[in-house]
């Protein structure tokens, strides 16, 4: 049995969960932020038996795009001193996945 760990941005998460339930796969939410943006995110558990995993990765693939945003960019003072801010365009979205062996599984 595998479990797989895909850290997805919030805008992706429901539909990566909807998709993956019509699949047939159970998956657990976990709400988590953090990263480079410091924006929402959701964790999903995934735990399915090692053929399923490609599966389940191509879903989250066609679920979890990577697309363009703008934000501001970290504070750096110019040459007379003043602060400045200017626009930067980041990559946002897609998925970070992680697939773990699992030794014991148990349902209650």
């Amino acid at each position: 049995m595998k479990l797989v760990l895909a850290i997805v941005n919030t805008d992706d998460g429901d539909k990566a969960m909807s998709a993956l339930n019509t699949a047939g796969y159970s998956v657990t939410k976990l709400a988590t932020t953090g990263g480079f943006l410091r924006s929402g995110n959701m964790t999903l558990l995934i735990g399915v038996e090692e053929e399923q995993v490609e599966g389940v990765i191509d879903i989250l693939k066609d679920k979890c795009s990577v697309r363009k945003t703008i934000m501001s960019s970290p504070s750096s003072p110019d040459m007379a001193g003043m602060v400045c801010h200017y626009p930067l365009e980041v990559d946002v979205g897609g998925a970070t996945i992680f697939v773990v062996d699992v030794d014991r599984f148990e349902k209650v």
